[in-house]
């Protein structure tokens, strides 16, 4: 595999240099295109292990928003530890053999770039799918079409990033026996927090007893890692356009589980220790000092590993059909006023 180097994003040379170190057991597809002055940024997604349509897969996403630049660092760092286990480790190799693992760290490079929230058009990308909340959100925060020039704008159409996106999901996720997609951000309150659809509407999601299944899992294996709250993003506020409502729904009546997480990394603590850092932009977004930046690339490896994992063995662990009807009574206890 040839290396393309360098391009002017950082994390994109990173991506091309782990993906030169996998060897053949990488594949790095190209999905678009973006211009930045005189530069053209690629779209890029990394997959390793089985090319077999019906293998389950585990997906991590990053860098949707340019400034949240900790939610690419995350993915680059478990990417990183997995190709460095292939040359001394045989679970890394047996779990290639079995399982799909997508990378696409690199979502709004033009936005990386610009360290900007919204996309080279202004166009904030998790507001802009076609889908519009159900129940009733806060203006802007929940997405306008007034103008780019305020925060949270929709766009009228899907932009070139969130296509690839899209196109990332029906080629390597859909039509699975278990895929797992992940999307890393970083900006919200002082846990951090795995939300699952939807965004838009306080219904229940598709395969929420898988989810509360997975959730149970995770609780049960890594009783000392309580420091996630996973649970339906509306908890927290309601958003039109959120492009995994949007794929979630594109995707519930083909067949296959298609589960989907945001992990929501909680910057409010870095700001509470460090509040100085308040004086850059960048700094509500991203831990400054080193020593938490290092301590933040290693808390999610655990959750990663965790997640690959469960992918391998999802047969051990999805639930029958009495055991799906405890678990949707627990998530209509918790959450749900409705029977799920």
């Amino acid at each position: 595999m040839a290396l393309q180097l360098p391009y002017i994003l950082p994390e994109l040379n990173e991506l091309a240099r782990l993906a030169q170190d996998a060897g053949a057991y990488a594949r790095l597809e190209t999905l678009g295109l973006v211009h930045y002055r005189n530069h053209e940024l690629p779209l890029q997604l990394l997959q390793l292990g089985s090319r077999s349509k019906h293998a389950p897969v585990l997906a991590l996403f990053g860098g949707v928003h340019g400034i949240e630049r900790i939610g690419t660092e995350v993915v680059l760092a478990y990417l990183h530890s997995l190709v460095a286990s292939l040359c001394w480790s045989s679970l890394t190799h047996r779990l290639l053999e079995r399982v799909s693992l997508v990378f696409m760290p690199v979502v709004n490079p033009v936005g990386m770039l610009r360290a900007t929230r919204c996309n080279g058009n202004g166009v904030d990308l998790m507001r802009n799918s076609p889908v519009n909340a159900t129940d009733k959100v806060r203006w802007p925060l929940g997405g306008q079409r007034l103008s780019r020039h305020f925060p949270w704008y929709r766009g009228d159409q899907l932009e070139p990033e969130a296509r690839a996106l899209c196109l990332a999901v029906e080629r390597h996720l859909s039509g699975r026996p278990l895929a797992l997609a992940l999307d890393c951000h970083s900006g919200y309150g002082y846990r951090d927090r795995l939300w699952f659809p939807f965004a838009g509407s306080k219904s229940a999601p598709p395969h929420l007893a898988e989810i509360m299944a997975l959730r149970a899992l995770f609780l049960n294996t890594y009783p000392h890692h309580s420091y996630y709250d996973i649970e339906p993003q509306w908890l927290h506020y309601l958003t039109h356009g959120d492009l995994w409502d949007h794929l979630i729904l594109q995707h519930q009546p083909q067949p296959g589980r298609l589960l989907s997480f945001t992990l929501e990394m909680g910057s409010w603590l870095w700001i509470r220790k460090n509040p100085v850092q308040l004086l850059r932009l960048s700094g509500l977004f991203n831990p400054q000092k080193p020593h938490r930046h290092q301590r933040i690339l290693r808390r999610h490896l655990i959750l990663f590993d965790f997640l690959a994992r469960s992918v391998e063995s999802h047969a051990l662990w999805l639930p029958d059909r009495s055991q799906s009807e405890r678990l949707l009574q627990e998530a209509q206890s918790l959450w749900f006023k409705q029977p799920a």
